[in-house]
């Protein structure tokens, strides 16, 4: 931030009205915009030229100013000068005029967002705000950030960047002296990275609350977090243009920005089964081989993936004809034992006259064009390679066409790769958009989001009773939309298996709850315990994806002998019956936001010692996982915050908050659930979940220690189509009381059904207690190893005991 000593401050108000969504005011040459989004949000936007983009990004999906929501203004003059003031029910703007200052505060005083000197600030096309901050406060979110989770006391870019090509993460290397872990790009303190997100938390550490911050701009951008006192913002074009959000609960701030932003679409539920992937030149022989090895080994699988090698000289939407001589007969096969393929379509496309989709794309005028209006090339994996410009909609109409004709072939999904986008030994900045008309720097972070969005809505278009999937490795604000992100080229080795937690939780945090890493690590040499472990934690994150880099040892979950396997088989396994509970957490975060792999803060943002927990997080709502980071690992000390936790493997019952010493032996690592959820899992682990409907789901009672009352959910539908949009699906919600020695798990049920059900009976097992009968709808019921059997077809039960 050393150059912004020649930023012009705004320094006066000239003049203030107040309009119908809030107040305009004269700012010395510009404008000032503060408008009333809700209650607890505002927006700010400051002109430039006198003049608003209303066409910013593609960030936000709703119209903001749509409710009209209450608010006052009054203004008074006195030793500050005249101040004019909004309010609503959940927060307080004060808009000072001389000297200039817009503050925003909680109706009770606390406050949101405090300028700090010379608040605001432009120079030519960027512009400064700086804002008060203590060094106890914490920081959270910006969406895909190595190192802590809480972001207090380092410093921040948003560019999409292809991190470990030194072509392209070169310049932010070169920028860090070389003892700086930053100047790195394997370490885990790099930065930037894939995703740029510009959306964060502060928490004040005095009371807990909670304020957001989204600025939907999609330039290059600076927070800045380290200096004492306060924190920076720099963005390097575009248009000021802050949503604040009053919060002070974590989970409300986050409903509001997946309000705005968007949040993710209920996937399909194979995509919640294990991945196997591998940049790998494998024939149409060696896939089909492959999914017989795992049916053979027991290994419950149902994506396969493809990476670049299965193209025709990398020319995207086509297949090598002599590795795959007939792939509709190999997807109809793989379709008939449980697989569902997907393959990679980066968005470089091989500058080849002749080739069916550059010779589209030229016609039409759809590629990218250079300041001069010549046609954009980089060098990326088919040699001289022209892009998409997917910023006007005839070329997200036409690529849309392009993967609907690839997914009816019987492909099921699409990975989306390069989309930073990656140009090879090539800057990238000479790429334009708009024909020729914007820079850029305005579309750099958005590209992989409009790719997506193309993506999506032509796969809707075709098949529009079915549920897309889109894999993307980069992304911007509201990627959440369109597609799920993987945590781009990581290393095999134990820092990446531990960085990941805290980036996946960063990721949550900003709206994008469908994450994973590359289970093995992609890039390096994985040894058989690397993998044992990074697989069972794997297996407990949203997206569970096995992938590794061609060059490298074999890291399938048979490759580390009979013993590993096994073990491995056992957490794939786990996560297949765990697969009700999980497919509910997608469920609800496609409702309210909520991430799925979400850190322990979010829940617990009162207790100051799970601020800062990085390296163990919750499941969904009621399950704790801490997973081994260390090598030769035993035993780790696990967090528990406030209430009982029963240890999954043995059932003990432990209370929070407070630490455990926990053993690691190599069949698992620790694992809790929370007392008083009722966990819903499969009783045995199918070979595949695409299409499968047991007759029994077993309802797992963790029993709490306390009195209290703890609501769980259960949501089962097709799992396939759109179908559950419309109300066919079946939703349990399962709330769970204790009243001294009384224990009560009340069901109560809503949907219309799906003609695939098939359930005819729940089991309930019993975890933290040891009662001796149970009483269901009025009849008693014998406990038999911690189970009651009982029949049920879809509708309310009651069930009680007394522990």
């Amino acid at each position: 931030m050393s150059d912004a000593q020649y930023f012009r401050n705004f320094t006066r108000v000239d003049s203030v009205e107040k309009t119908a969504q809030g107040l305009s005011a004269e700012l010395h040459g510009e404008r000032l915009r503060v408008d009333v989004v809700r209650a607890d949000v505002v927006r700010f936007a400051i002109s430039r030229g006198g003049v608003f983009d209303d066409d910013l990004s593609h960030a936000v999906c709703v119209d903001p100013l749509a409710a009209e929501v209450p608010f006052t203004v009054e203004e008074t003059t006195g030793a500050d000068g005249r101040v004019v003031r909004l309010r609503t029910s959940g927060l307080v703007v004060t808009l000072g005029t001389a000297p200039f200052r817009l503050d925003v505060h909680r109706p009770d005083g606390s406050p949101v967002a405090v300028g700090a000197d010379g608040a605001y600030a432009m120079l030519n096309d960027a512009f400064v705000i700086r804002r008060r901050c203590r060094g106890a406060d914490a920081i959270y979110g910006l969406g895909e950030k190595t190192g802590r989770l809480n972001r207090r006391g380092r410093d921040f870019v948003l560019w999409n960047v292809d991190v470990l090509d030194p072509r392209a993460s070169g310049e932010f290397a070169a920028a860090r002296v070389e003892r700086d872990p930053r100047a790195d790009p394997t370490s885990t303190e790099f930065d930037p990275y894939y995703v740029s997100i510009p959306f964060f938390y502060h928490l004040d550490a005095a009371s807990g609350a909670m304020a957001g911050s989204f600025i939907d701009n999609p330039h290059r951008a600076h927070y800045d977090f380290s200096v004492s006192g306060e924190y920076s913002i720099r963005f390097d074009g575009g248009q000021y243009v802050e949503y604040v959000f009053a919060g002070p609960r974590m989970p409300d701030i986050l409903a509001a920005y997946t309000w705005l932003t968007g949040r993710i679409p209920i996937p399909p539920v194979w995509s919640l089964g294990y991945q196997q992937c591998r940049w790998f030149a494998y024939t149409q022989a060696d896939v089909e081989a492959l999914a017989r090895r795992h049916r053979q080994e027991e290994i419950p699988c149902d994506g396969l993936w493809l990476d670049i090698e299965h193209m025709d000289g990398y020319r995207v939407f086509t297949w090598d004809p002599k590795r795959f001589p007939d792939p509709a007969a190999m997807l109809s096969r793989l379709a008939e034992a449980g697989y569902r393929l997907v393959t990679i379509v980066d968005p470089g496309i091989k500058h080849d006259p002749g080739y069916r989709v550059f010779d589209e794309a030229a016609e039409a005028d759809l590629l990218c064009r250079t300041e001069g209006g010549g046609l954009f090339l980089g060098q990326v994996w088919p040699g001289d390679t022209a892009f998409p410009d997917f910023t006007l909609p005839e070329t997200r109409k036409w690529w849309g066409r392009l993967n609907a004709e690839h997914v009816r072939s019987g492909v099921a999904g699409i990975w989306n790769d390069m989309n930073e986008p990656a140009t090879g030994a090539i800057d990238p900045r000479a790429m334009r958009f708009g024909r020729g008309r914007h820079s850029h720097e305005r579309f750099h972070n958005q590209y992989a989001l409009l790719m997506a969005m193309a993506t999506v809505e032509g796969i809707r278009a075709a098949c529009p009773d079915r549920r897309p999937f889109v894999l993307s490795r980069a992304g911007s604000a509201g990627i959440q939309r369109y597609a799920a992100n993987w945590m781009g080229d990581n290393l095999s080795r134990w820092d990446h298996l531990a960085m990941s937690m805290p980036m996946a939780a960063g990721l949550g945090l900003s709206g994008q709850a469908f994450v994973g890493a590359d289970v093995g690590g992609f890039m390096g040499d994985a040894n058989a315990e690397l993998f044992l472990r990074w697989m069972q934690y794997g297996v407990l994150t949203p997206f569970c994806r096995n992938h590794s880099a061609i060059v490298h040892v074999d890291q399938y979950a048979w490759s580390f002998g009979p013993m590993v396997a096994n073990l491995v088989g056992e957490a794939i396994r786990l996560r297949y019956r765990l697969i009700p509970y999980l497919y509910t957490a997608f469920v609800e975060s496609s409702r309210t936001g909520a991430p799925v792999q979400r850190p322990l803060v979010f829940d617990h943002q009162d207790d100051p010692l799970a601020r800062d927990v990085d390296d163990e997080y919750l499941f969904g709502p009621d399950l704790l996982v801490a997973p081994v980071t260390a090598a030769g690992a035993t035993a780790r000390r696990v967090y528990l915050p406030a209430g009982t936790w029963v240890e999954w493997y043995d059932g003990t019952v432990l209370t929070g908050p407070g630490f455990v010493t926990a053993a690691t032996p190599m069949e698992r690592i620790p694992l809790y659930a929370r007392g008083g959820a009722v966990i819903p899992m499969w009783p045995q682990a199918p070979d595949h979940a695409d299409g499968y409907q047991p007759r029994s789901t077993d309802l797992h009672v963790v029993v709490p220690a306390e009195d209290g009352t703890h609501t769980s959910l259960l949501v089962e539908d097709d799992g396939v189509t759109t179908a559950a949009e419309s109300g066919a699906f079946r939703r349990t919600v399962l709330t769970l009381t204790r009243t001294g020695c009384t224990v009560t798990v009340a069901a109560r049920t809503s949907g219309d059904g799906y003609p695939e059900f098939v359930r005819d009976e729940f089991v309930l097992v019993i975890r933290g207690a040891h009662p001796h009968e149970v009483r269901v709808d009025g009849v008693d019921h014998r406990v038999t190893d911690a189970r009651v059997r009982f029949s049920n077809q879809g509708g309310d039960f009651d069930a009680t005991f007394t522990v």
